[in-house]
């Protein structure tokens, strides 16, 4: 197929098959013009970046350059498919704009210096605050976009040598969730499920997932067993019309910020229905009689009159839920992003664990991710997790973390858990953090509430770091610049939402100066002299085959065991799934299979929390409720957003993803082919509420929350009425504002609202109040892609 037609045919043609059939191999391959496989000088193996799906690949290499790329057919993820964003994106790598020195803030103005004087900067200011303050002045905010053993790294970095407790990922922005609900009802991090299960399921439910756009090669593993022999039935809860929509046997539409109620909804039928596993339940799992209790208060029509769907509908759905022979879940942005974010998943981990589907082909949950790399980020203790998950109030765990580094275990904060993002930005805020370290993340546009978080980094007080590939709007406001590598010019291993761990090898060298993040840390921990207790550097490893080493050490045996794998044993063949050790020497496909958890009281990652106000369970208080390890079931009443509809901002503004970009567009901005395909943001409104306000296609809007707004032109859609929707990827780093709005804002969150769930901390995009009014008339379409939701 052409560029053309594969970015208006994003999934590709069809390879039908039947349940418990393998799936069909096909290669996806691009290469740059004028170039054909045989001049190809060599291929190099890598995985996506660009997506969280994992999808295996090579990278194509001719003069020294990265001319294009090929899926992995041996891979168990892809089977040799590969995304829009995948075969176009690698062109971002090249782009002029580059960072290829470090920058460092004079008279005002960011300029170029040598890598001595940036680092020196930033290590004189480390110490200034550490001997005036302590840690707590320090704070990390990583990505989802670094490898294992970069993460692993800034992990020891920080909780081990600086001591600060102020570390998170922008994971927190899209998989906070996914952890956290594990964690809630299994009481460790890890995905129960496989892709394979797509294989195997009769019925695969997506709940807030858009996989058509987030992850468009798991869309077409399912589409092709929607279109080969009997084929599963799909349930779909989304309020826009997504492709998963159009497919599914039955959608649900709730109104945003409805989740718990709807859900709570669907288990008062199973449970009504007698579809339970009693015997599962007796054997493997502590907490029905609450569960049972709660939903008998969500009879259909009830949770049909808070939610705004039909009560039909919610039967329908249950009932293909509850008598699946082979049920698969996923989740992702629609219930993560949203108002009770933790409560809603946990109930979908409780329909499987009442119905005993855990452990068996077909039958698997996936609280799936929003990055690449998000799951490393949670194994590392690159985000608010301590490596490996280890649980930060068990001293038992504090002390073998201390003993695989080597330090004291008083010097690993662990007073409380390890801040997230939202927090530190409050921090920040009032003067206590002092040194914030940006690292691969753009938060001036990601983040909530954009004209507070620009103030925040603006303040003379914080000393601000950014180690990034461009020239983000982040980077513009930042006191020292580092200019990073990225994927095809540094090597590492990256673990995808089923735990395959693929191996990211080096491709080409980086632009100019610019270093891999892994040496950036290191010789940061080094310039700082931190030690071990024995006087020795506290970061013994010296490149990224020696930190998976002492990575792997570190995960022996907890829950993500990777001591089975190498380098060696990752090359050539496929990704390999964790736990991967003595007793699983290639990997393991699904967890549970034998209904034994991660969850007994001195081997869990966590105790879990109160699913109503995130209060933390205590430990005697969990040992009383889980004595010997069994899965978790939590139950929790429907609780109003705390911001709705007013007469001044009648609508709910939802933002996310469409399937041509990634994040905040610094590398799918600079793609040709996807930045032609979605060139700018723009709001997708109702038929219903289009017609009552007088609105056309392509009429110019001015979209506004109490905290600001924007202006985009507008696509008529079959969203649900009472909601708008605005994807979030465009902010103004191409744009003559550079980091911020001239006047009116292009970034969706402009209006977004600081808040967060009560037990991920997750921050809500999906539930702010909105009003919309028409500026000028229709001077054409909208520039909407025309296919999934915007079709």
């Amino acid at each position: 197929m052409t560029a053309k037609e594969r970015i208006a045919e994003p999934w590709g043609a069809r390879t039908p098959y039947g349940p418990g059939e393998q799936w069909p191999q096909r290669t996806d391959m691009h290469l740059a013009d004028g170039v054909s496989p045989e001049d190809v000088d060599r291929w190099v193996q890598s995985a996506s970046i660009l997506h969280s799906n994992g999808d295996a690949m090579d990278i194509a290499v001719k003069d020294d350059r990265i001319v294009g790329v090929r899926g992995r057919e041996a891979d168990r993820v892809n089977h040799g498919r590969l995304g829009v964003k995948d075969l176009y994106g690698w062109q971002a790598n090249a782009s002029p704009d580059r960072l290829t020195r470090p920058l460092i803030r004079e008279g005002g103005r960011l300029v170029e210096t040598d890598w001595d004087t940036a680092m020196g900067r930033i290590v004189e200011r480390t110490q200034q605050l550490l001997a005036d303050q302590g840690p707590s002045a320090v704070g990390f905010y990583t990505t989802g976009q670094l490898f294992a053993e970069e993460y692993y790294t800034l992990g020891i970095v920080a909780h081990g040598g600086i001591g600060t407790n102020h570390v998170d990922g922008n994971t927190r922005l899209c998989t906070a969730t996914a952890a956290e609900a594990l964690k809630e009802s299994f009481a460790s991090d890890g995905q129960p499920g496989s892709y394979t299960d797509v294989d195997h399921a009769d019925v695969i439910a997506l709940y807030g997932h858009n996989v058509a756009e987030t992850q468009s090669v798991l869309w077409m593993r399912m589409l092709d067993r929607l279109e080969g022999p009997n084929p599963p039935k799909l349930v779909c809860v989304d309020p826009r019309p997504t492709e998963v929509a159009r497919h599914a046997t039955v959608h649900l539409a709730p109104l945003p910020g409805t989740n718990v109620a709807l859900m709570n909804g669907l288990l008062h039928e199973i449970l009504a229905n007698d579809w339970v596993d009693h015997a599962y339940l007796e054997a493997h799992a502590v907490g029905f009689d609450e569960l049972a209790t709660r939903v008998k208060d969500y009879p259909p029509e009830v949770a049909a009159h808070i939610c705004d769907v039909p009560a039909e509908q919610i039967r329908e759905a249950a009932a293909i839920i509850g008598q699946a022979e082979r049920l698969l879940s996923t989740v992702l942005q629609g219930f993560y992003q949203s108002n009770q974010a933790t409560a809603a998943s946990v109930q979908v981990n409780n329909i499987h664990i009442v119905r005993g589907m855990l452990g068996k082909a077909g039958c698997g949950i996936l609280q799936m991710n929003g990055q690449p790399t998000a799951q490393n980020t949670r194994e590392c203790g690159g985000d608010g997790d301590l490596p490996a998950f280890r649980n930060w109030s068990n001293d038992e765990h504090i002390k073998d973390l201390a003993r695989v580094w080597n330090v004291d275990p008083m010097e690993i904060p662990h007073y409380s858990p390890p801040t997230h993002v939202m927090q530190m930005m409050r921090y920040a805020e009032d003067g206590s953090i002092k040194l914030l370290w940006i690292s691969g993340t753009n938060p001036a546009v990601s983040l909530p509430e954009l004209p507070r978080v620009r103030s925040i980094l603006t303040q003379e007080r914080l000393f601000v770091v950014v180690q990034d590939i461009f020239l983000s709007e982040t980077a513009q406001l930042a006191d020292v610049v580092l200019p990073a590598a990225t994927w095809g010019e540094k090597t590492g291993t990256f673990t995808n939402v089923d735990r395959t761990v693929h191996l990211s090898e080096k491709a080409v060298d980086p632009p100019g100066e610019a270093k891999a993040d892994l040496d950036i840390f290191i010789d940061y921990a080094h310039r700082l002299g931190l030690k071990d207790k024995d006087g020795a550097p506290l970061v013994k490893w010296h490149d990224a085959e020696s930190a998976f080493e002492a990575w792997k050490e570190c995960t022996r045996g907890r829950p993500c065991d990777y001591t089975g794998m190498t380098y060696e044993k990752l090359r050539g063949g496929s990704g390999i799934q964790w736990p991967c050790n003595d007793e699983h020497p290639d990997g393991t496909e699904r967890l549970y299979e034998d209904g034994k958890f991660f969850s007994a009281p001195e081997y869990c990652e966590s105790y879990g929390r109160d699913l109503i106000t995130g209060a933390p369970v205590e430990p005697t208080e969990y040992k009383a409720l889980n004595p010997t390890g069994k899965a978790v079931i939590k139950a929790a009443g429907y609780m109003p957003p705390h911001e709705i509809p007013s007469e001044d901002f009648p609508f709910i503004l939802i933002t996310g993803r469409t399937l041509y970009h990634f994040h905040t567009r610094t590398k799918t901005g600079r793609t040709p082919e996807l930045q032609a395909a979605a060139p700018d943001v723009w709001v997708e409104v109702s038929e219903h509420d289009a017609a009552a306000l007088g609105l056309a296609e392509g009429d110019l809007l001015e979209v506004s929350s109490p905290r600001g707004s924007l202006r985009a032109k507008a696509r008529i859609t079959a969203i649900r009425s009472g909601v708008v929707f605005v994807p979030f990827h465009y902010g103004y780093w191409d744009t003559e504002g550079g980091h911020a709005p001239d006047d009116v804002g292009r970034a969706a969150n402009e209006l977004t609202i600081t808040d967060w769930d009560a037990c991920s901390k997750q921050p809500i995009f999906k539930t702010a109040a909105a009003r919309i009014a028409k500026v000028a008339d229709a001077d054409g379409p909208s520039p909407a892609p025309r296919i999934g939701a915007t079709r």
